[in-house]
């Protein structure tokens, strides 16, 4: 298979961090469950269970901030080492220690700083590791394996839960520490692309402060209104399902069954078929199947409309996963790369952090139908946004110009 040969011509370095960070994914047994815990294991209410979660999870978006710092003051593989460690002190903590109700709180918030530390860091690995035109393809192979890896975590830590709370943490951790072995042995300190591609691709594009890059600045938080309808429909689906269509929870995980699906079995196709397309292009296609993926849920609103929205949306997810973190890695200087994956992170930890709120609040003042109105206006917004910018040609693009231009001289 082409993608084999493909894989195959990275750098084992990033082959190895794709196979430690789908190991990572799928031993993610702690997050799903952190609230059935919360009130199962330590005797919470639902309300306050909630509450620690939202304050923990503003670990998230501190470790997108620490992520970029650490990755160009220690180094990528400092980061993602770090990333590991956290996570796993806090769930060490969360799962042995009986304490107050805030120490839960302060635990989680460590382990969540980790998670939050590790996709920054990773991402900002792959574009040292890549060249221009292996990037969109590294990037498709990291995004796939991690929902991969996210499909398989919630069902194994399911399993070990209703065995034991115990178990569920045990296999969190063992997992991170696994990838962290696997990291420490095959990824090298900061080897990064040599200056026949990804470096000189990024020399000479502007200043090394954010400003100098405006341009990927800019796209990276207008991104924030692509990232807005996937983390709020991961809220409003499930009370959709249940309390408005009152059909049975379990339709819930079909479609999160459906997305990972057609990450997993159409991701590299797409990415086969999007190389030649400009980035403004793509994103804008991108909103166009958000668009249309909601149109279908405030038009015609009912199980099947869910389930066939999915499908279309989910097409515009693996093209913005794929094309944003592209982009920075192509324009931005090698020594700022690390700062704007953690930007990038934080604008999808942002997201989590104020999208169910604000939602919660309008689904409680005016029901469903508004919560599902907001979320279509949202990608229509980034359209807008997307089509003011001035996004510049990829790397590779960039580089087959001049080829294409000199070509005549030489008959």
């Amino acid at each position: 298979m082409v993608w084999v040969a493909r894989f195959k011509e990275l750098p084992l370095a990033l082959r190895v961090l794709f196979l430690a960070s789908f190991v990572n994914r799928a031993g993610m047994f702690v997050f799903p469950l952190l609230a059935v815990y919360l009130v199962r294991g330590k005797d919470l209410s639902p309300g306050e269970a909630g509450l620690l979660i939202s304050i923990g999870s503003t670990g998230l978006l501190v470790g997108s901030l620490l992520s970029g710092p650490l990755c160009d003051l220690k180094g990528r593989r400092t980061a993602l080492l770090s990333a590991l460690i956290l996570n796993a002190a806090g769930y060490l903590g969360l799962a042995l220690l009986d304490g107050a109700p805030w120490t839960y709180a302060a635990l989680l918030f460590v382990a969540l700083v980790g998670m939050g530390m590790f996709s920054p860091a990773s991402n900002t690995l792959v574009a040292d590791l890549t060249t221009p035109e292996q990037r969109p393809f590294a990037y498709t192979i990291s995004y796939v394996g991690n929902n991969l890896g996210m499909g398989v975590g919630p069902l194994l830590g399911g399993v070990a839960a209703a065995y034991s709370y115990h178990v569920m943490f045990a296999g969190n951790i063992l997992a991170g520490l696994l990838c962290a072995a696997m990291i420490t042995l095959w990824v090298p300190r900061d080897r990064r692309a040599k200056d026949t591609g990804g470096a000189n691709s990024r020399k000479g594009m502007g200043s090394s402060g954010p400003l100098g890059h405006r341009h990927v600045l800019l796209l990276v938080l207008v991104s924030f209104f692509y990232v807005v309808p996937l983390i709020g429909l991961e809220y409003a689906l499930p009370l959709a399902v249940t309390t408005v269509l009152h059909d049975s929870a379990g339709l819930v995980g079909a479609v999160y069954t459906i997305n990972s699906v057609v990450v997993v079995s159409l991701g590299l196709l797409m990415e086969k078929h999007l190389r030649g397309y400009g980035t403004k292009t793509l994103l804008m296609v991108a909103g166009l199947l958000w668009t249309l993926g909601l149109s279908v849920i405030v038009f015609g609103f009912s199980l099947p409309a869910l389930l066939l929205s999915t499908v279309v949306w989910t097409l515009g997810e693996i093209i913005v996963s794929v094309v944003v973190p592209t982009y920075v890695a192509d324009h931005v200087d090698e020594r700022r790369v690390g700062s704007f994956m953690a930007l990038n992170g934080f604008v999808l930890g942002l997201a989590r952090l104020v999208v169910p709120v604000g939602l919660g609040v309008l689904w409680t003042a005016d029901g469903y139908r508004p919560v599902f109105v907001t979320l279509l206006l949202a990608p229509l917004i980034g359209m807008a946004g997307f089509a003011l910018l001035r996004i510049r040609p990829s790397a590779a693009e960039s580089t087959a110009v001049p080829e294409s231009k000199a070509a005549p001289a030489n008959t």
